[in-house]
């Protein structure tokens, strides 16, 4: 169970020039809210508009959910992650994820296999970047110096000083395997999923050796209308897309992830309709109870009831997404305050 329930602000990926959520930023500042979130996927990055957001701010903390290992070496995303944090007066927390293999190999052109052990030396690599170490690394995947070239690479150590020599460090995983990964080697856990009311006893055995401290910063959808299944159908376009077209046919790991919160044979038929073009279909044929586990749907009544299954989970921080109107951060933030 969550005590204290936190709330952050999720913006998800910036698509163009008129998105700009400051005004949204600012109003989560001012009711209270804890942090607010960026992604990438292969548009926008995740750091160039945290920045932007870290600038026209002062209290509320910043976060990346996530920033992908292979768009960057370890060198250059602590890098990235230590001169944000040290501008922003020590308010970063870096979130990383491996994605999948469509983005790994088609998009940065490396290779995926062995995701959980390029992570652990990913993070090692970063970690030691940040206490100013000069860095060397055996690891199959980032070896440091580099073993070929023109064998003139040397040793060295990070050039700045960093505001803090450990930025907390959150992991994207979905597999029980990615997520014990995350207990043991970083500070929190973002799942992209979590159904509120199966997600406990899912996650109950990778969970088990989290230390205390240990961050699950959830994205939840929030959509408010007094019609719920309207409100639900927002949802399930969401969760049909995931579904059915962020992955490939044989390997989709959004997919597995439905499956086993118990949706499995529903997901299938979802990514079905989906992969031969009826967009609609695949909509439809999502649950109601799967988009209602992992978001919060309807009138602000209904919602507050809602909350109080989120406050009763290991989620420590709901990362609202969808609500940009101030009124309506407010009253969120009223919910848990």
């Amino acid at each position: 169970m969550t005590a204290d329930l936190k709330l952050g602000l999720m913006l998800g990926y910036w698509t163009s020039g008129p998105d700009d959520a400051t005004d949204a930023v600012l109003a989560a500042e001012d009711v209270g809210f804890d942090s607010v979130w960026t992604a990438e996927a292969y548009g926008s990055d995740a750091f160039t508009t945290l920045s932007w957001y870290a600038a026209r701010t002062t209290r509320i903390k910043l976060a990346t959910g996530i920033v992908q290992l292979s768009a960057r070496t370890p060198a250059a995303t602590a890098m990235s992650a230590a001169t944000l944090d040290g501008l922003s007066g020590g308010r970063l927390s870096l979130g990383l994820g491996v994605s999948g293999p469509q983005v790994v190999e088609g998009w940065y052109g490396v290779p995926f296999p062995k995701p959980l052990e390029r992570t652990r030396d990913y993070v090692d690599i970063v970690r030691r970047v940040w206490t100013r170490e000069v860095i060397t690394s055996d690891s199959a995947h980032y070896p440091l110096p580099y073993p070929g070239g023109t064998k003139l690479g040397k040793p060295i150590k990070l050039l700045m000083h960093p505001v803090r020599d450990r930025i907390p460090i959150l992991l994207g995983a979905e597999g029980p395997k990615n997520v014990e990964l995350a207990t043991e080697i970083a500070d929190g856990w973002l799942p992209i999923f979590y159904h509120v009311e199966r997600g406990a006893e899912l996650y109950r055995e990778a969970l088990a050796g989290a230390k205390t401290g240990f961050q699950v910063c959830c994205p939840v959808t929030v959509c408010i209308n007094d019609d719920v299944p309207t409100a639900l159908e927002y949802v399930k376009w969401s969760l049909a897309f995931y579904i059915g077209g962020m992955g490939a046919a044989s390997m989709n790991f959004h997919l597995n992830v439905i499956g086993r919160f118990g949706f499995a044979e529903q997901a299938e038929v979802v990514q079905s309709h989906f992969l031969s073009g009826d967009r609609e279909a695949a909509m439809r044929a999502v649950p109601d109870e799967l988009a209602d586990g992992i978001a919060l749907c309807g009138p602000l009544d209904r919602i507050r009831e809602r909350m109080q299954l989120w406050r009763d989970s290991p989620v420590t921080s709901m990362l609202v997404g969808g609500v940009r109107n101030p009124d309506h951060l407010k009253a969120l933030a009223e919910m848990v305050g």
